[in-house]
């Protein structure tokens, strides 16, 4: 019988982002951002390539800084709130980093309570200590979805032909995580051994 060290760490708020942007009269692009969300991240030794990732997200705190748009976004037109009031986003896999150190994390985002398989693109910052002792890690994380494939289709004709609002979403993550300390949990390797 084998012991793992895993680790739990815990999103650090106030040094992290959950951002997106969408393309606006096809010229430009609109910004915007989630305030309220946290995840829970289960890591063994410090391999974050062995993560399992569960983010939630409060649909309701999205944030474009126009209160207008922000409370069209809310309505049944987009996110649909009143009904589906968390965004949540469950990992499946994640690759090897490659030279540049990027990784590729593929798991579940459900939206508006459809559920989609998407690909993030992942750049590992590195582990480092705070001047308070506190070992943090860091993550950009990046990708592009299709709005439309979780029904959030409202949009409009320009004159001059064209769309309102593009349908790709790019995605952009700001992740500082804390190590709330290491847990030892046995991992079986031998199941039979176990029962004995």
């Amino acid at each position: 019988m084998e012991t793992k060290t895993k680790s739990k760490w815990s999103i650090d708020q106030t040094h992290s982002e959950i951002a997106f942007k969408v393309r606006h009269l096809m010229i430009a692009h609109v910004k915007g951002k989630f305030k309220t969300f946290d995840v829970s991240i289960y890591t063994e030794e410090k391999d974050f390539t062995t993560a399992e990732i569960d983010l939630w997200i409060d649909a309701s705190s999205i944030d474009t800084g126009d209160a207008k748009r922000d409370e069209h976004l809310k309505s049944a037109d987009f996110f649909d709130v009143e009904s589906h009031k968390q965004i949540t986003f469950v990992s499946s896999t994640i690759g090897s980093a490659d030279a540049e150190g990027n990784q590729a994390l593929w798991g579940e985002l459900t939206m508006r309570g459809i559920t989609k398989n998407v690909k993030l693109d992942v750049q590992f910052g590195g582990i480092q200590k705070d001047p308070w002792g506190n070992e943090k890690a860091g993550f950009t994380v990046t990708g592009k979805i299709n709005r439309t494939e979780w029904e959030l289709i409202w949009n409009s004709s320009l004159e001059a032909g064209g769309i309102m609002i593009g349908e790709d979403v790019m995605i952009s993550c700001e992740i500082e995580l804390l190590n709330e300390g290491n847990k030892y949990l046995k991992m079986e390797l031998d199941k039979e051994a176990e029962k004995k």
